[in-house]
């Protein structure tokens, strides 16, 4: 699991679970102001933990967390299907599809901005 640093907790949710159909693991409050919220794609073990910015240092970060590099990589079984429903479901791809030797990739961003691989390896 790895922390992404969010604007909202449930717009956040909202677009993980109904864009990238991910699953909404956990939504525990803490605090007033607090919530673990855990999603995680269907395939897989890896999971986000959406974390609320705190303050004007994690504010700033937010949609900017690796400097403008792809920070996540959402493998899939079958890129060209996967694709055509996020392009469907209005995710915005960076670039059109590459078909590299390790596979087929492209850049998307997330609601935030964060830059994504979506990967079909070889």
């Amino acid at each position: 699991m790895i922390t992404l640093v969010v604007r909202d907790y449930d717009e956040a949710i909202a677009w993980y679970t109904k864009v990238l159909g991910f699953s909404l693991v956990s939504d525990t409050p803490l605090s007033d102001a607090k919530r673990w919220v855990v999603v995680a794609p269907e395939k897989g073990d890896s999971r986000l933990l959406l974390a609320k910015a705190d303050g004007e240092i994690q504010e700033a970060s937010i949609g900017n967390q690796t400097g403008g590099r792809v920070a996540l990589f959402l493998q899939t079984d079958d890129f060209a299907q996967d694709y055509a429903t996020m392009m469907k479901d209005g995710v915005r791809f960076l670039e059109e599809p590459r078909h590299e030797t390790y596979g087929s990739v492209a850049v998307f961003e997330d609601l935030y901005g964060n830059k994504w691989d979506l990967l079909e390896l070889k």
